[in-house]
Order: structure tokens, then C-alpha cells, then sequence
């Protein structure tokens, strides 16, 4: 049977070319040719005067040049349409133009000023020296000088001058800079939220910004600003820097003809600071002048002020510059870390700056100590260099109120960041007694273990006074883990017999203390000494050695603790921090409170041990010093000296030890460094530090 085959179609063969789109729709096409045709009437009517609009350039009916030369038509046809393109443009970059929310690094850095107990700026920290100053403690003759020299229409004006934005344009495209032409609020968008290049686009975005911040912002919030973060030469930011460095005085005390001097400034430091050149000097006293003879134009000064002010009020020749470097930078360093702590200042949060800290520390106190361990050191250096090169001297002075007065830290904090005056690395020694006999006079003793009945002692109590006499407890010798009997040795050798304690505190007998710290109590001991002002941290370990100074005390911590005897028994936390501002507003802090450590007929006792303590071993001591209470301290291994003394309810311990840094922080013999009993030291400088202030 054979197959019918039908007749196929021919394949199509593939274009080579583009695949055409689809075209419009049917239904599309209806609706353009009803559009077209609806508005056919009209572009047919136009179209003549669309013809008259046309340019006919080259002009037609003319010869020569004149062919070449646009009709007025042409040129206002020009006009106007560039007029509508930059309008346009204009309304399209302030409808996309922002206020960012972030200012820059510098718009809101400040630095940290720190104050002598006298008020007086002691030191400074952070990149910036800019303090920001609210407006109202601003005086209004600082303002209006600011206003005569850089935009007397402030106040009026919509935050841009039309005529200094054509200018400032001009001088960029013909001359390349953009100076002049600023108003104040334009100034102010540039320091806060633009970079400082000069170029067109940054010139119109600051026009933008200005407008729209002065819709959203006062005028007094604007100047506010501006004279906050504007850069007035010397290092410095903002007004109130400004008149420290010029002036050496706060804003709040310029006179008229001082802002007058510092609004010129504001044009460019560096051609109007008058101690850079005497062309500046030159330039400084004109615009000086300028400057108040603006103000009476504005109506701000009268005639008969600006008369008064016909010399030129010379600034400083130099930025007052503030003790960095040396001693203050160990006082610095105590008061940032007590301020961060009792204010609850984040580290984060004291870094961006503007706090006034207001400290304790006493100028003429804080010199006369460090004149004293300078003459110590030098005297160090010429008897044995080798030895001085590993001498240290730690110092501090603190009121029985607690406020740290002065400390002496290190030869240079920016050579050794080490602060000595609160190390707590060496023993106390000896000038730990006190504490011990504090704690037998106020806890009693106990000769029995399993009674909680104790006996009362008082000053005129006696005890073995002999050296190398055994310590004993109620069941007998005391044994060290060796097996060996513990001893108490004095630090002569010397043998005193039966001794009243009084009488063994005045002469530094140790015997009696080792053991009357086993009657009172090891425990009572670590209590009384913590509850003085020492540090638990600092206390040695709770053994028979405890009692002759095994801790180690920083000298912060010392003469806190002596001054707490002065303060009849009562101890306040030691404080480098009285008060804390930012910008102008309090800021909370946390001060210590007093509170009892020991009864005050016990801490009467102490002090009265220890006036007799300075009597017997400085005999040649001034009339004045009878009513010092004071006490030296030396080591069984001779790695420290001490002396504590107070003098008019200010206690100030000294301590010099040997220690090479480079190695480790274990303390090294003296081997003399620290002189002997009779030429101590410690003493000498403690003497010394206290001769300018009695």
C-alpha cells in the first residue's frame, strides 16, 4: 500500500539582522490621532509667532558686522531664558540641599581645662583648644564688634548677601579664591558642616545651607555658633580661647576695644596677629580702628566711647602657655581619672572636651615641694650618679579634709608616665607603727584565745622594749613556717627594757608594736590602718611582720592616713576634684564625706606620740614646729625611707626608694640614697617643702 505524502510549507530562514520590536498597539494609535488632531488648531495658530520667536542669526537685511550683532529682542530672549535655566537650577539645589546631622570633628572637639584650687588655669588636654561659651555670658560689645567687622546686616539679612555671593563667584572664576563675600551665617555652615576648599560648588551648596539654616535656627543660635567655632589664630577656636590667648583673660572681662582687636582676627589670623610681623601689626591697628568706627556707624558705640579708645590694646606676645609636661602632668593625670569616676564621665564623653575641672591642688605648695625633691635629686647626683640614676622620690601633701594639695610624681611625666606619689611598691616600714598603736588603743588587747574579754591600754601601757625578744601568743612563742621562732628586731639593735608604748612610738622602738599587733589583733591592725585611709590592696599579709610595715602604701594614701589623726579620728577619702563644668553648667560629682575611722581620744593619743616623735629626733627644730606631728620610717631590707608629718592640719609623706624601671618594679637597697637617721632625706625634703609655708 503506498503512503499519500501531503505538500509542506517552505522552513523560514532566520534573519540576520536585529529582531524588529513590537509596534504600538492599535488601540494606542487611535489615541494619538485624536490627541494630534485635537491639537492641530492650536500649533497651526502658533505657529507664525513661533516663527517671529526664532532667532534669525545671522540677522538678515544687514551687512557686514552688523549681520553678526543679536537685535535687543535676541538679547532679552537670551536674558530671560538663562534667567529661567538658573532659577531653576537654583530651586532644584535648595530642594535637594540638606542640614546634615553630623558636624564636623572640629565643630564640636573641645579641650579640657584644668584649674588651681586659686582658680587660675593650671593645664590643658585634647587636639583642639576650643572652649564653647553660651551666648548669654558672651557680653554684647563682643557681639556687635563681630557684627561691625563681618556682617553688620545680620540680623536683617536672609543668611546670604546676593551682592558678596556675585563677588566671592567672581573671584573664583577670575582670580581663584573665594574670599569675601561670606555673612555670618554662610561662615558658620562652612566651619560646621563644609570642608574648607575653595571651589563653586561649594560656595553655592554653602548658600543653600544658609538659607535653610536660617529658617531653621535663631540669629542668636547662629552667632552663638560662629563665634564658637571660628579660628582666631594661635592654636585656637571659639572666642573665649581667643581672648585667653590674646588677652590672658575670659571673654566675659574684654572691653570694647580688646573685641574690637580679636573680631579683626576673624579676617585671617595670619595677617593680622600683630606679634607675627610689623606689617600685621600694621594691619591689625587699621582694621582695629575699622572695627569701631563701624560700630558707631551701626549705632553700637557712641561717639564719645569710640573717642575713648585711641591706643591700641596690645595683645600678649605670646599665647599664654600653659605648665604641660612636668609636675602638672601627674596632677593632670590624678584629676582625669577622679573625674571620669565621681562625675561618671565616659571615657568617650571626656574626649570630645569642654569640661572646667576645677582641682584641689595648691600652686605655692606644689612649687615649694618640687623645688625640694629637685634639690634632693641634684644633691643625689653629685654624691653617687650610679645610684641616682635609680633614685626615686615620692610626695604628697593632703588636707584633713581630704583634698590632695600637691604631689610630686616623677622628674617628667613625659619621660617617666610613672606617678611616684601613688605607687604601691615599697614598704612602709617604720611609719607604720602608728596605725598599730591606733589599733591596740582603740580595739584593746586580749591575752587569752577563747574570750572575748578584752583589756584596755592607753599611752602609758609598757612593753618589752629589748631587741631580739621572742613574739608570743596566749599558747606561747609564735612559729614561722620554718619552724623558727619569730623575733622582734629594732632598727639600731638597741635594747630598751620595759618602754611605755607612747614613749616607744616617739622613739621608734619595734619590739613593742610586733607584739602589741599580735595582742590587738592582726586583723584589728588591717582594720584600723584600711579604716585610716590605706588601701586593702596595699596591706601585707597577716602575719607578725604586718605590724612593722610590711604593706605598701602609696604616699597619697600615708599622708591621707596621718591626716586623718589630725582630724581628731574622722577620715575623708583623698580628693584631686572639686568641682566640674561643662560649658558653663554644673556638672554633678560625687565629693567624699568624713566619717569615723577611730575614736578621737585615740587619734588625740596618736598625734601626741607622734609631736613627740618629731621633738626627739629633730631636737634643732624651729620654736613654730612644736605643733608638728610627725614620724620617719626605714625597712628592715633598706629599700625605703619615709617621713610623714603634719603640720596646720596638712599631713605630707615623702618616700625614697631605689628601683630601676628599665628591669622591673621590685625596690633595689638604698645603699644611702636616702641619708641616714640623722641626715634623712625624706625629712630634708619634707622640711624644706614645708619652710615657705609656715
Amino acid at each position: 500500500m503506498a503512503l499519500r505524502v501531503s505538500d509542506l510549507p517552505k522552513p523560514v530562514e532566520p534573519r540576520s539582522g536585529p529582531r524588529r520590536k513590537p509596534g504600538p498597539s492599535k488601540a494606542s494609535g487611535v489615541v494619538a490621532a485624536a490627541v494630534s488632531a485635537r491639537l492641530a488648531p492650536v500649533l497651526e495658530g502658533a505657529a507664525p509667532y513661533a516663527r517671529r520667536l526664532r532667532p534669525k542669526y545671522p540677522r538678515p537685511g544687514r551687512t557686514d558686522w552688523r549681520r553678526w550683532i543679536p537685535s535687543w529682542r535676541q538679547w532679552l530672549g537670551a536674558f530671560l531664558t538663562l534667567f529661567a535655566a538658573t532659577a531653576s537650577l537654583l530651586g532644584v539645589a535648595y530642594a535637594t540641599t540638606e542640614i546634615p546631622d553630623n558636624l564636623n570633628t572640629y565643630a564640636t572637639q573641645q579641650d579640657n581645662v584644668y584649674f588651681w584650687s586659686d582658680g587660675t588655669p593650671m593645664a590643658r588636654t585634647g587636639w583642639v583648644r576650643r572652649q564653647e561659651m553660651p551666648l548669654k555670658d558672651i557680653p554684647e560689645q563682643v557681639r556687635w564688634a563681630v557684627l561691625a567687622a563681618e556682617n553688620q546686616s545680620f540680623y536683617s539679612d536672609p543668611g546670604i548677601s546676593a551682592s558678596g555671593i556675585t563677588r566671592a563667584l567672581w573671584r573664583t572664576v577670575g582670580e581663584g579664591d573665594t574670599q569675601g563675600g561670606s555673612t555670618i551665617t554662610q561662615q558658620y555652615v562652612k566651619n560646621v558642616y563644609l570642608s574648607q576648599d575653595r571651589s563653586v560648588g561649594r560656595k553655592l551648596t554653602e548658600a543653600m545651607m544658609a538659607i535653610k539654616l536660617d529658617q531653621k535656627m535663631s540669629k542668636d543660635q547662629i552667632l552663638e555658633g560662629y563665634l564658637n567655632t571660628s579660628w582666631f589664630g594661635r592654636g585656637t577656636y571659639g572666642i573665649q580661647r581667643a581672648a585667653q590667648a590674646y588677652y590672658g583673660k575670659e571673654v566675659s572681662e574684654l572691653n570694647v576695644s580688646e573685641a574690637a582687636f580679636l573680631a579683626s582676627l576673624l579676617k585671617g589670623a595670619g595677617l593680622y596677629d600683630p606679634s607675627l610681623s610689623g606689617g600685621n601689626h600694621a594691619r591689625a591697628v587699621e582694621r582695629w580702628s575699622w572695627i569701631l568706627d563701624g560700630m558707631v556707624r551701626t549705632g553700637k558705640l557712641s561717639a564719645s566711647q569710640r573717642a575713648k579708645y585711641t591706643e591700641f590694646p596690645e595683645p600678649l606676645k605670646q599665647s599664654q602657655v600653659y605648665d604641660t609636661g612636668h609636675q602638672s602632668d601627674y596632677l593632670v593625670e590624678l584629676a582625669t581619672q577622679y573625674a571620669k569616676k565621681s562625675a561618671h564621665i565616659s571615657d568617650q564623653e571626656f574626649d570630645l572636651g569642654g569640661y572646667q575641672i576645677y582641682t584641689t591642688f595648691d600652686r605655692k605648695r606644689e612649687n615649694a615641694l618640687t623645688a625640694a625633691v629637685a634639690r634632693a635629686r641634684k644633691a643625689a647626683r653629685k654624691d653617687d650618679p650610679d645610684k641616682a640614676k635609680t633614685a626615686h622620690y615620692g610626695a604628697a601633701s593632703v588636707a584633713d579634709d581630704g583634698r590632695i594639695l600637691a604631689v610630686h610624681g616623677g622628674p617628667d611625666h613625659r619621660k617617666q608616665g610613672y606617678n611616684e606619689s601613688n605607687a604601691t611598691t615599697v614598704p612602709a616600714g617604720s611609719a607604720f607603727l602608728p596605725f598599730v598603736y591606733a589599733a591596740g588603743l582603740e580595739h584593746g588587747v586580749r591575752k587569752e584565745r577563747d574570750t572575748t574579754t578584752t583589756t584596755v591600754i592607753g599611752p602609758d601601757s609598757v612593753y618589752n622594749g629589748d631587741d631580739d625578744v621572742p613574739v608570743t601568743t596566749p599558747e606561747g612563742p609564735y612559729w614561722d613556717r620554718s619552724g623558727k621562732k619569730v623575733t622582734a628586731h629594732n632598727d639600731d639593735g638597741k635594747s630598751w627594757g620595759q618602754i611605755p608604748l607612747h614613749k616607744a612610738l616617739a622613739s621608734s622602738v619595734n619590739a613593742p608594736f610586733m607584739q602589741l599587733g599580735l595582742d590587738a589583733g592582726l586583723d584589728k591592725v588591717r582594720l584600723t590602718a584600711q579604716a585610716a585611709g590605706l588601701l586593702s590592696s596595699s596591706m601585707g599579709p597577716q602575719v607578725p611582720e604586718l605590724s612593722l610595715g610590711s604593706s605598701t602604701p602609696s604616699a597619697i594614701r600615708m599622708a591621707s592616713a596621718y591626716a586623718t589623726f589630725a582630724a581628731e579620728g574622722t577620715h575623708t577619702e583623698p580628693y584631686s576634684v572639686r568641682r566640674i563644668t561643662r560649658n558653663g553648667s554644673v556638672v554633678a560629682l560625687s565629693t567624699p564625706k568624713p566619717r569615723r575611722a577611730i575614736r578621737a581620744e585615740v587619734a588625740g593619743q596618736v598625734t601626741e606620740a607622734l609631736r613627740k616623735s618629731f621633738r626627739t629626733q629633730h631636737p634643732d627644730a624651729a620654736p613654730a614646729s612644736t605643733t608638728v606631728a610627725g614620724k620617719g620610717g626605714t625597712t628592715q631590707k633598706d629599700t625605703a625611707g619615709w617621713y610623714v608629718g603634719t603640720h596646720r592640719s596638712v599631713s605630707t609623706a615623702v618616700v625614697t626608694y631605689r628601683m630601676d624601671l628599665s628591669e622591673s618594679l621590685e625596690p633595689l637597697p638604698l645603699k644611702g640614697v636616702a641619708g641616714t637617721p640623722a641626715t634623712s632625706v625624706p625629712y630634708d625634703i619634707w622640711s624644706r617643702a614645708m619652710s615657705p609655708l609656715s
